[in-house]
């Protein structure tokens, strides 16, 4: 049983970054499509697809890399536990890496990257942050 489905998502990211693999395969959920599908529109990950169908579907997701073979993902963090939520408003959402990164976060409006959310002038709670 997991208890934090992003945080496995994320770690397994992690993991292929540093294994050099271009590819993570993952189950669906469409709060983890949601933040590959960001993370992809910011230019993080290659490619986003979901494969099967109904409780078989599964989530693929490429990795990016330069054009030296470097990872664009540099460091990838996860703010909001399921110990201890972390909720933010429009007006104080950190940076990450003095503008250089995003935060995601989840609003009454959908996932959004913090940029989205400033200017929409919408809250919620901060998932992650990724530079």
């Amino acid at each position: 049983m997991r208890t934090d489905p992003i945080a496995d998502f994320l770690t397994k990211i992690r993991n292929a970054i540093h294994a050099r693999h271009t590819k993570v395969e993952d189950d669906y959920s469409r709060l983890r499509e949601a933040v590959a599908r960001l993370m992809m529109e910011e230019g993080f990950l290659e490619r986003v697809e979901v494969q099967g169908q109904g409780v078989h579907k599964k989530l693929l997701v490429g990795i990016r890399y330069t054009a030296e073979h470097q990872p664009v993902i540099k460091g990838i963090k996860k703010v909001s536990r399921p110990s201890g939520r972390v909720y933010v408003g429009a007006k104080g959402m950190p940076k990450v890496q003095s503008g250089l990164g995003i935060n995601i976060l989840t609003t009454p409006l959908g996932v959004m990257t913090d940029r989205q959310a400033r200017k929409r002038n919408v809250g919620g709670e901060l998932l992650l942050a990724i530079w």
